[in-house]
């Protein structure tokens, strides 16, 4: 098995510099005091238990607004580990931010299923290779894993081709405007996915 082959197609950085997916910015804002102490306090010696342990945390430890019948409307990062519970975006958002923090590069990734699905791909180091975690949280059908090769990568859902479902090639270092368009629209208590995207226009 070759290690550098996902079996959900490759995952590509938008932009060459890896300068883009350590920076802070208004929705992966990890320069934030509660960022930077849960970040210091997820690190491990190594730089990949650190993601193992990041990615745990916010997979199990941030709740899925759906699961739990909580909806924080959450999706920057700092807001989102306050709230303890968010979107799969708002979670991805904080897994991004919690690398970063810890000097991991990551970005956002994307899967078409009903609504768009968000996710991340991280850059462990020693790699040249974009890995896809997805920290959704494993209940309701959901089954995402700590990965170290694209080979290995285990997101939260599984597509159906016969469904349109699939996972975009680009990996993301901001949320793109129309998703973050639509995420400005949540409102706190409000259930459901109806502000979200149904996909990324144009985009592979």
């Amino acid at each position: 098995m070759d290690p550098s082959v996902s079996p959900h197609g490759l995952l590509r950085a938008e932009h060459p510099a890896l300068d883009a997916y350590l920076a802070a910015d208004e929705v992966v804002d990890h320069r934030h005091p509660a960022v930077l102490e849960r970040a210091a306090a997820l690190r491990q010696d190594d730089p990949v238990a650190t993601a193992e342990a990041v990615f745990g945390f916010v997979r199990d430890r941030i709740d899925h607004s759906a699961d739990v019948g909580h909806w924080s409307a959450a999706y920057r990062a700092s807001d989102v580990l306050a709230a303890g519970n968010a979107i799969c975006h708002g979670k991805a958002h904080l897994l991004a931010a919690l690398l970063r923090a810890n000097g991991i590069p990551a970005g956002l990734a994307y899967q078409r299923l009903e609504v768009l699905h968000g996710l991340n791909g991280v850059l462990l180091p020693g790699s040249s290779w974009w890995v896809r975690l997805d920290g959704r949280g494993n209940r309701n059908g959901a089954d995402g894993h700590f990965a170290t090769t694209p080979a290995t990568e285990r997101p939260a859902w599984a597509n159906d081709p016969a469904l349109g479902q699939h996972h975009y090639s680009t990996l993301y270092a901001s949320p793109p405007p129309v998703l973050l368009d639509g995420l400005r629209r949540a409102r706190p208590g409000a259930a459901g996915f109806g502000y979200l995207p149904l996909e990324l226009p144009g985009v592979a």
